[in-house]
């Protein structure tokens, strides 16, 4: 996969992620905190399939070849 996520959209990704799991975990939302997962992987991993579905690329390393 290439990178398609830009170092502000994993940092937002990650930490969105983060309080999904952590708001299912200690919070109200239960078992639909692990929806978390998916930024939470996306943002570790830099590449969204969504993104290059839709061709989006938020990083500008990939965006200026």
């Amino acid at each position: 996969m290439t990178t398609n996520v830009g170092t502000i959209d994993r940092g937002l990704r990650i930490a969105g992620g983060l309080l999904l799991l952590a708001l299912g975990y200690f919070g109200p939302i239960g078992w639909w905190g692990l929806i978390g997962l998916v930024p939470l992987a996306t943002g570790l991993m830099g590449s969204c399939p969504v993104y290059s579905l839709l061709g989006i690329d938020t990083c500008p390393v990939t965006r200026s070849r």
